[in-house]
């Protein structure tokens, strides 16, 4: 599987370690950047370069890395096509594939260790979206919604 990652200085440590490790896993990986440590670059350009590679090959995943991973999630979540979720747990790595087959991964690299992040990464890549019809249904409300700027109705016709 290709995964894009991209992160910010806070981040740039733990996604040098991520590369490293997805590649020993056999995984493409295609680093957004940054290439090297700068303390005062900014996770957009990153991040977005990320996102929109992963948006663009269907059946890749991205994985963004910050201090927190809060603002990369708002970031990637700014490009269309991307569902990045924010993952702090197991549960919530795999939830975010699961039902929301999320695309992007959001770590906060000051909320984990190396070896965490590993494994939320490794639980998120495993992880394949049910297809459950309710989901299905959610996530095409989303994405008409990010076509057409128009809102899902509201139940029962409210």
């Amino acid at each position: 599987m290709r995964v894009y990652l991209g992160s910010d200085h806070a981040g740039f440590e733990l996604k040098e370690h991520l590369v490293a490790w997805l590649k020993e896993q056999g995984h493409e990986v295609a680093d957004a950047g940054p290439a090297g440590y700068d303390p005062a670059d900014d996770y957009p350009p990153f991040v977005l370069r990320a996102a929109e590679q992963t948006a663009a090959e269907p059946g890749s995943l991205g994985v963004v890395i910050g201090g927190s991973g809060n603002g990369e999630q708002i970031a990637a979540n700014k490009v269309a096509g991307v569902r990045a979720a924010l993952a702090w747990s197991e549960e919530t790595a795999r939830l975010a594939r699961l039902h929301n087959d999320a695309n992007v991964i959001a770590i906060g690299a000051r909320m984990h260790t190396p070896q965490e992040a590993v494994h939320l990464v490794g639980v998120f890549l495993a992880t394949a979206y049910s297809g459950e019809y309710r989901h299905t249904r959610r996530i095409a409300m989303l994405t008409d919604y990010e076509r057409s700027g128009v809102l899902p109705p509201l139940p029962g016709g409210v």
